[in-house]
């Protein structure tokens, strides 16, 4: 049987397709390749080198025997609640739109004796206090994965604190073994401690493996491998993307080329990058690539210390809904985006238009069509709209939504953030930026450790009345 593919199509940003004020010539390709092609070769010796880790995690056949060991232990539980936020949480609430059915929290047939799932990704208080008032009821039969390499991140530390006393108060203090799995640091940090002095289930966040490209890591396997999903399967579809990505011709190679073209336009005033899935299972993959682009490629400085302010905005979108809320936009605004539609080929499930009525014959052209055809005649629509109005796009095509599918999107845009970092010159696995909020909220909280910056922080937190209309 032939295996399902990811296929990466471009056609539709080229001269030929949009004219010359706007597409790209195969001049232009060409030299997009003679630059890219070196950045191919240098990525792959730093990955020899060990230092693009997360290159290595299709490949952790000993991983997958422990996250699949967790998963048996716990699969008693009928809710499996992740705590984490970031890179700890974004990947598994993709995974599960994108690989487990649209009501699967709420039919019992379609989880098929797997738990419901809830991803607490956030510290609003209504949200949190709904969840608590839901969950409370129902400890017993509850297992949380509280993830944090650090174990110190004020929104996870939050939650896992008040999970640990609602614990501690309806199951007693020896409940914690049973009902907490910490994903955190193999040696060290606040959650490391407490997971050992507890006794609690740990499986390891990779050294060297950022937050943002940890979703094949055991900080994405757990939750899928709870609720079902095939993450063999997950990862050999991103080892064979990884083959495509490794391959030294441009041409070849769909992440050098994405990465590319991405740059090129980025360069040519189109620095909004919009993706726009075609397929709702796909919708949360486009807020983790708003998370990987925009944490990786949104920087300050070069890697010489040169100020450069670079970086494209992620925006998302879903098809067809978003027609009727931006296209408007999309095709008469600023012509300062380049667009990637995600679309499938073959849905797992279809729907059958039922006919139109006699009273209304002007229906008729839906009639006993498929869902499924409809939404990609609006997706290709909406493509030909866009080229009409010489709006860039790219297709990310999946054969069928699979776990070996969706491996293989997560690491082509994963290899594709890396050589886009290489093609802007900045460090793409870094993110100096996001530390100073974290240490104002440390501040403001009361830590002793950041007495000083609350004093700086003062005067910005007091409200100036003449400025309230």
């Amino acid at each position: 049987m032939k295996e399902q593919q990811v296929k990466f199509y471009y056609k539709n940003v080229l001269e030929s397709v949009l004219g010359s004020e706007h597409g790209i010539t195969q001049k232009q390709l060409d030299e997009l390749a003679a630059k890219t092609e070196p950045l191919i070769e240098k990525l792959n010796a730093d990955r020899k080198a060990g230092k693009t880790k997360y290159r290595d995690l299709p490949y952790q056949a000993e991983t997958i025997k422990k996250v699949k060991a967790v998963a048996e232990q716990v699969k008693w539980c009928e809710n499996f609640v992740i705590l984490g936020i970031g890179g700890s949480a974004l990947g598994n609430i993709a995974l599960q739109t994108a690989l487990n059915p649209y009501m699967y929290n709420l039919d019992d047939k379609q989880r098929k004796g797997c738990p419901r799932l809830f991803v607490m990704d956030n510290v609003d208080p209504m949200q949190m206090s709904s969840f608590l008032s839901y969950i409370g009821e129902r400890l017993d039969k509850t297992v949380f994965n509280v993830i944090s390499k650090s174990g110190r991140t004020a929104e996870t530390a939050s939650q896992f604190l008040t999970i640990c006393q609602m614990l501690e108060n309806k199951l007693g203090k020896d409940s914690l073994n049973k009902h907490v799995v910490a994903t955190t640091d193999l040696k060290s940090g606040t959650l490391r401690k407490t997971a050992d002095t507890f006794g609690l289930t740990t499986l390891e966040v990779p050294d060297g493996v950022g937050g943002r490209f940890s979703v094949l890591s055991p900080v994405g396997l757990l939750g899928a491998a709870v609720c079902g999903v095939d993450i063999e399967q997950l990862l050999a579809g991103a080892a064979a993307m990884d083959k495509r990505v490794s391959e030294k011709s441009f041409y070849k190679n769909p992440a050098a080329i994405n990465a590319a073209i991405n740059w090129h336009y980025y360069n040519r005033g189109k620095r909004i990058s919009v993706m726009m899935s075609y397929s709702y299972a796909l919708k949360d993959f486009a807020d983790w690539y708003r998370q990987l682009w925009a944490e990786s490629l949104g920087k300050a400085k070069d890697l010489f210390g040169k100020e450069v302010f670079v970086g494209p905005t992620p925006v998302k979108a879903l098809g067809a809904t978003d027609q009727h809320s931006q296209v408007q936009l999309y095709r008469e605004g600023p012509n300062d985006k380049l667009f990637t539609f995600l679309a499938v080929e073959k849905f797992a499930a279809d729907v059958k238009i039922a006919p139109a009525p006699a009273i209304a014959p002007e229906l008729g052209y839906l009639s006993n069509r498929n869902i499924s055809e409809l939404l990609n005649s609006e997706r290709l629509g909406t493509e030909y709209a866009f080229i009409a109005s010489k709006r860039p796009s790219l297709t990310i095509a999946f054969d069928e939504i699979s776990p070996y599918t969706v491996g293989q999107f997560i690491y082509l845009l994963e290899a594709s953030t890396s050589l886009a970092g290489m093609l802007f010159g900045i460090d793409a696995y870094d993110q100096p930026a996001v530390e100073l909020g974290k240490e104002a909220t440390f501040a403001l909280m009361g830590s002793g450790d950041y007495a000083a910056l609350a004093e700086k922080i003062k005067p910005f937190s007091q409200i100036d009345d003449k400025y309230i209309i």
